[in-house]
């Protein structure tokens, strides 16, 4: 069984026992127009994984979205999924009652009540992941994300989840580098992916701890990287983000 499909699995039992709530809808952001000018990070909130276990014990989540902010990052992305990566929708509550930037809900998302718990907490977007959704679902997850008040970003791992992600019209791209079945990570999955989509605007995800890394995919075409377990295993992470911001090779992994 894939890593992904054990996760849904799990989510289907989760979303399951979630109770309809009430949210306040708001215009929401356009996280194209965030990333339109210049090479941006996204810094995320990962507490663990399930390929790597626990990579931060013991955290301040507020604290270190703050230092996050501090350092240049654009927006802060929090995974939530508690079962695998040990987050939380009180994560997220916390991360975005402590900074003024966009913060973005990371989970596998399949269902509007996760969404609605998303908005609940202070969310600016949510994740959508092509690989985890029928385009049916798809399409109305986003249409909902939009109705709330989020924005969302639509992660794919191929070219075909690419062309159904391009159905969606006006919604930033995320590539993710981590294969989802087997959790194996290559920057190439990106870079390629970059050099035949050269008018789109992506979001490279996953396997970045250092300036060169940055520089190849800024060099490729990603308007942004998403820098989790990189971030999260530094004491104090703003070098790093520093450093991926420039594109620069000061830090050593």
């Amino acid at each position: 069984m894939s890593y992904l499909t054990k996760i849904i699995g799990t989510k289907i039992e989760e979303v399951n026992q979630m109770q309809d709530i009430a949210v306040t809808a708001t215009e929401p952001i356009s996280l194209q127009r965030l990333v339109a000018d210049g090479f941006h990070i996204i810094a995320e909130i990962k507490r663990a994984s399930p390929s790597k276990g626990v990579i931060r014990a013991e955290l301040d989540v507020a604290e270190r979205a703050q230092v996050y902010e501090r350092a240049g990052a654009t927006m802060i992305s929090v995974l939530t999924d508690t079962t695998y990566f040990n987050g939380s929708f009180d994560d997220l509550r916390q991360v975005a009652d402590a900074v003024d930037i966009p913060v973005l809900c990371k989970d596998f998302i399949i269902d509007e009540r996760q969404l609605d718990r998303a908005k609940a907490a202070g969310a600016s977007a949510a994740l959508l992941i092509v690989a985890a959704l029928h385009p049916t679902r798809l399409h109305a997850l986003k249409q909902h994300a939009r109705l709330i008040g989020l924005d969302v970003l639509v992660e794919v791992h191929d070219e075909a989840e690419l062309q159904t992600a391009l159905e969606l019209e006006d919604v930033l791209i995320g590539i993710n580098n981590r294969n989802l079945k087997t959790f194996d990570v290559s920057l190439e999955t990106s870079i390629e992916l970059m050099k035949r989509y050269p008018n789109v605007a992506f979001v490279s995800e996953s396997g970045v701890s250092t300036g060169e890394a940055a520089s190849r995919l800024r060099d490729a075409g990603a308007k942004a990287i998403l820098v989790g377990e990189a971030l999260m295993r530094q004491d104090d992470p703003t070098a790093l983000i520093e450093e991926l911001k420039t594109c620069s090779l000061k830090y050593v992994d």
